[in-house]
């Protein structure tokens, strides 16, 4: 199943694998993959316990997603560790960290998608044209129910900051 036009790049229409989640429904499981003294895994049991908040990007090395990344860094380190922050895109693990050194992201999860897709196409984020994710965000509560999702409608464009830290705010 796929979703043709449900996204655009630049003004082009894209097609997103999978379909879409909602709010109200249990979170897919995922398999990401980090390196952190050796590659590690992050799944959907590791969010469990606390609130979560997945902001999924096309590449960290955008101005972009540079910047998504950058805010909800910014904006999920003043919860502490109340909360679980994740980004997720196909960057290799190694590139997703340095990314986050150099740019001082120390409040959120880099986790990459890159070894079989199986979030992109589990979560509906995966552009089958460019084999890179769309620009979305989810909130997941303690129990993995999604509470909150912006799949954003132009993947050049930013997510609504406000909305999804509000929908995380309601679940503290």
């Amino acid at each position: 199943m796929s979703r043709s036009g449900a996204v655009t790049f630049k003004g082009n229409p894209m097609t997103l694998a999978g379909e879409a989640v909602a709010a109200g429904q249990a979170a897919p499981e995922f398999k990401l993959h980090y390196f952190k003294d050796g590659m590690q895994e992050l799944t959907l049991a590791d969010l469990k316990g606390k609130p979560s908040l997945i902001s999924v990007v096309p590449s960290l090395d955008t101005p972009v997603c540079a910047t998504q990344t950058k805010t909800f860094n910014e904006k999920v380190g003043e919860l502490g560790d109340s909360i679980n922050a994740v980004t997720v895109s196909l960057d290799l693990p190694f590139a997703m960290n340095r990314f986050c050194g150099a740019e001082s992201v120390t409040n959120i999860q880099p986790a990459s998608d890159y070894q079989d897709r199986n979030f992109g196409n589990a979560w509906g984020t995966l552009i089958e044209e460019l084999k890179i994710m769309a620009r979305a965000i989810f909130v997941l509560d303690a129990e993995g129910t999604i509470k909150y999702v912006e799949y954003v409608g132009e993947v050049a464009e930013e997510p609504n900051y406000d909305a999804a830290m509000a929908a995380l705010k309601e679940l503290l």
